[in-house]
């Protein structure tokens, strides 16, 4: 396994829909085995494949609820339904979210409090999800990952502005910035 390096906003993998995995190959079993090692790296609870530089529908997940609980795993080729969005603008502290390709930053948005994702597993078999609070959040945040869509792409238009200021400041939003885990201290 190999910590891989992740792409910073403006790499135009991260803005382009991601293509289909056809077969499962041993080319992605060790994708997603280094996928997995960064995303622990990282760390963070999501990592989509784009996020690596590869243009597959493809994502990793871990968490661990206030129980100590783990939940774990990888969804290829995935269809999501969410519930309708509760009205409202989200709250600051509970609703805030972060993405290790907008490294160290937060902003809150609003997802579905549920979610159920369907696809396949890394030996090809059906897997199924229906999830609630954090899950759900974290399957939207990589399902959307997979649609070229990034978190900061739907905050509200303050937020947006900030994050173009410090795209800029960083010299981030342009093909080929990125990040390593492990080596690069970027508090993602």
């Amino acid at each position: 396994m190999a910590v891989l390096p992740i792409c910073i906003m403006g790499d135009p993998v991260l803005h382009a829909p991601a293509a289909p995995v056809e077969v499962i190959t041993d080319e992605i079993r060790t994708l997603v085995a280094d996928m997995f090692e960064t995303m622990d790296t990282a760390p963070g609870v999501g990592l989509a494949a784009p996020q690596v530089g590869v243009g597959l529908r493809i994502f990793t997940y871990t968490y661990q609820d206030d129980d100590g609980a783990p939940w774990r795993g990888v969804i290829i080729n995935p269809e999501l339904w969410i519930r309708p969005l509760e009205p409202g603008e989200p709250d600051e502290e509970e609703e805030s979210e972060g993405c290790l390709s907008v490294p160290g930053e937060r902003f809150p948005l609003r997802r579905s409090e549920g979610a159920i994702i369907s696809g396949t597993d890394l030996e090809g078999a059906a897997v199924r999800l229906e999830v609630t609070g954090w899950r759900a959040r974290i399957l939207q945040h990589e399902f959307d990952h997979l649609n070229g869509v990034l978190y900061i792409d739907r905050i509200d238009d303050r937020d947006w502005k900030t994050v173009q200021k410090i795209a800029r400041k960083r010299g981030w939003n342009r093909p080929g910035v990125s990040w390593m885990p492990g080596v690069d201290d970027l508090d993602a």
